[in-house]
């Protein structure tokens, strides 16, 4: 018997579990189990690790969809993850071996996200980044009401500039041997869409969608297009598993 994959959800840098509210909603609706915890961005190879042991603790096969910098982490976490069928990248990064999400930001024009940033030194020596009150709306998530994108600014979780920095560690980038999908804004200020759609090709993405207008938290204000997506893969993996138990 086929099994739908539980969508697993990652967010990224400077946002937090509650930015998959609106597709949550949607995925219940379609039948799609779903699970989204709360990412700690304090190092990759300790996100990766804590999203493995999330991953691992599902029953059933797992569709990770990963927002962001969360696409770093479930880019490594998941190359490790033998329940895991498929990837979902939401204006997200999809690294190679040694790269970080600091070096494919800057490597196609058109981010704005460094001039917004305020830091903060920690006491272990690392540094806390945020985007500044004032910029957030506009860098993360232009195409939302201005309350809302308030709320967003006051819960947003910082992320370490180390993890920013940390190159992927995994030999083996779980899209390599894994269907992906990828859905972005095409008015990402984080990461320039052109990065995004040479991450999604050099994947071999089953397929990409640019949404028109939509900002870098396209999950936030077209919920919609970004469940489409996840349900249509969670669908697509869970037939390719019937056909295959008979």
């Amino acid at each position: 018997m086929s099994t739908t994959p539980t969508a697993v959800l990652v967010h990224g840098a400077f946002a937090d579990s509650s930015s998959w509210h609106g597709v949550v909603e949607r995925l219940h609706r379609d039948g799609i189990p779903v699970v989204s915890n709360a990412v700690p961005l304090r190092s990759l190879a300790g996100d990766a690790a804590y999203l493995r042991d999330v991953i691992a603790g599902t029953e059933g096969p797992v569709l990770v969809v990963a927002h962001s910098y969360g696409g770093m982490v479930a880019t490594e976490a998941a190359s490790q993850a033998p329940n895991v069928v498929g990837l979902v990248y939401v204006g997200a990064f999809a690294p190679e071996t040694g790269e970080s999400a600091f070096d494919l930001a800057g490597r196609f024009p058109g981010s704005t996200l460094g001039e917004t940033l305020a830091s903060t030194p920690l006491s272990d020596g690392g540094t806390d980044l945020t985007i500044r009150p004032e910029r957030f709306h506009e860098q993360f998530v232009a195409d939302v009401a201005p309350g809302h994108a308030a709320c967003m600014s006051a819960s947003q979780r910082p992320v370490t500039q180390e993890a920013l920095t940390e190159p992927l560690a995994t030999t083996e980038p779980a899209w390599r041997h894994l269907p992906s999908w990828f859905v972005h804004g095409g008015e990402d200020r984080n990461i320039p869409p052109a990065a995004l759609r040479f991450m999604a090709e050099r994947a071999g993405s089953r397929g990409t969608t640019e949404v028109e207008g939509a900002s870098h938290a396209v999950a936030v204000s077209r919920p919609d297009a970004v469940a489409q997506i996840v349900t249509a893969a969670a669908l697509e993996l869970e037939l390719g598993d019937a056909a295959i138990a008979r």
